[in-house]
């Protein structure tokens, strides 16, 4: 079970999304879906990409694919349970169409690699996060009647030299991808496993990448990474190879600091935000340059995971309750009106009563404006499933998920309230699923705001005040256009 309050910044388990760039009369017709978190919607842009220039459009229509491929999580047991159950219902499909071609994609194909094939009989080929460029060979070796598996894991590949297609979206909001894998090996985690070393992007593709974006109408973008904060670019290479660069690369690396100064300045007009945040490597020098350009959007996502250092430490995180509240303490003094939201894990092994209510107890401290909230999932080959037993019964992890999201629920209802009254500047992102009559969109904090649409649209900056809210939306009214992000 996970469960979620606030905007969709994470979501692990989440229903497959189809996307679609184009449907071209004749030629060769890809549907991808997609699960888990951002990394996997932006991989799927590069995979539409790489195919695309192989002859593949895109479609929302199923039944007329030619390939299928679906690009998956593996960060929690459900979130496999969920992409397994849907290739089972691929079975009338390739019966009625025996030629089409089903894949596997991202971190479940990089875990299981050749494996899955022989589990799900259904499936044609797997490849791994960072075998995208390979895709086209892969493919072709499905016409043979044989089936293709690539799974090897780079050092060095960051696809930052292939100008994404954007997928379907509104037109408004995009993601960059800044770096790929994760270094920080906390031990529930299988990420380091599936996505590998970390590695950055040449800055200057990243900031070409947000001036095109810019210049096709695109108003907020959003810079991904499995942690951002690690993000160093010293000439390429993995993040662990600086210390063997030159002098001058090294006196002249550029830290992610930098690289949000470098981005907010190339796109003034554009709002910029980030995901995710890891509370060890986040330095002050990213928290004054959100105080100082005003189009860096005031919100950070900072998971925390657990309110005790004892479990801290046994998830392998870097960091104790303490340094984690000094680093709330820095941003809530650097920027006054910054939000704030969190991951959290419920029954941890070893977790007692008495660590839960530490997590519990940083709730009250922090006040966090939305949460992600789950409860414990062994992965197969992390440190925590090798060493320690999964020993917290799955009702008291429940139980104890159930308060945890109780709490957050009670905070972010307060966060909102202490909107009520005042004006912000929403980013009108389409119309309200409730009412046609009234649009949505949020602000630099990243709250959903609701008001009547008048004359306004989607890609509109407006100042709207805030009238009334409950736990995971404000109402408002809008005033004018906004003169600023």
């Amino acid at each position: 079970m996970n469960t979620r309050l606030g905007e969709k910044i994470m979501d692990e388990n989440r229903q497959g999304e189809a996307t679609v760039i184009d449907e071209r009369e004749g030629g060769k017709k890809l549907y991808i879906e997609s699960y888990g978190c951002q990394m996997n919607f932006s991989d799927s842009e590069i995979v539409a990409s790489i195919l695309n220039k192989d002859g593949y459009s895109t479609t929302g229509n199923i039944e007329e694919a030619d390939l299928v491929l679906l690009n998956t999580c593996s960060i929690r047991d459900k979130a496999e349970q969920t992409v397994r159950k849907r290739i089972s219902q691929f079975n009338k499909l390739k019966a009625d169409k025996p030629e089409l071609k089903i894949g596997v994609l991202g971190c479940m194909a990089e875990r299981m690699k050749a494996n899955l094939l022989e589990e799900e009989k259904l499936v044609d080929l797997v490849a791994g996060p960072d075998a995208y460029r390979d895709l086209p060979n892969l493919v072709g070796e499905l016409d043979g009647g044989r089936k293709a598996v690539n799974v090897i894991l780079s050092k060095e590949e960051t696809y930052d030299n292939i100008e994404p297609v954007r997928l379907g979206g509104n037109g408004i909001t995009a993601f960059i991808s800044i770096t790929r894998g994760c270094d920080n090996m906390c031990s529930f985690c299988v990420v380091p496993f599936t996505r590998g070393r970390e590695r950055s992007r040449n800055p200057q593709t990243i900031v070409d990448e947000a001036l095109d974006l810019w210049n096709r109408g695109y108003k907020e973008i959003t810079l991904l990474g499995q942690n951002v904060d690690s993000y160093l670019w010293f000439g390429g290479g993995p993040k662990k190879d600086f210390h063997k660069a030159s002098d001058m690369a090294q006196a002249t690396a550029v830290s992610f600091g930098k690289l949000l100064s470098m981005v907010a300045e190339a796109v003034p007009g554009m709002r910029i935000r980030f995901a995710t945040s890891n509370p060890q490597d986040m330095h002050d020098e990213v928290l004054h340059v959100i105080a100082n350009y005003q189009n860096i959007c005031n919100y950070i996502h900072l998971p925390v995971q657990s309110g005790s250092s004892r479990v801290l430490k046994l998830m392998n995180r870097g960091h104790n309750r303490e340094e984690y509240i000094a680093l709330i303490d820095r941003i809530r003094n650097i920027i006054p009106d910054c939000a704030i939201s969190q991951d959290m894990i419920c029954g941890f092994p070893t977790e007692t009563e008495e660590d839960h209510q530490e997590t519990l107890s940083l709730m009250d401290y922090v006040k966090y404006d939305y949460g992600y909230m789950f409860y414990y999932s062994e992965r197969p080959n992390t440190m925590a499933a090798r060493k320690m037993e999964d020993d917290i019964p799955l009702e008291e992890k429940k139980r104890r998920l159930t308060e945890v999201i109780d709490k957050q629920r009670e905070h972010s209802l307060l966060r909102n309230e202490e909107n009520v009254g005042k004006e912000a500047v929403v980013l009108v992102e389409g119309v309200s699923k409730k009412s046609d009559a009234q649009l949505f969109g949020r602000t630099s904090q990243n709250n959903v705001v609701v008001f009547d649409r008048a004359d306004y649209k989607a890609g509109d900056f407006v100042l709207v005040k805030i009238t009334g809210c409950n736990s995971a939306t404000l109402q408002g009214e809008a005033i004018e256009y906004a003169k600023t992000v």
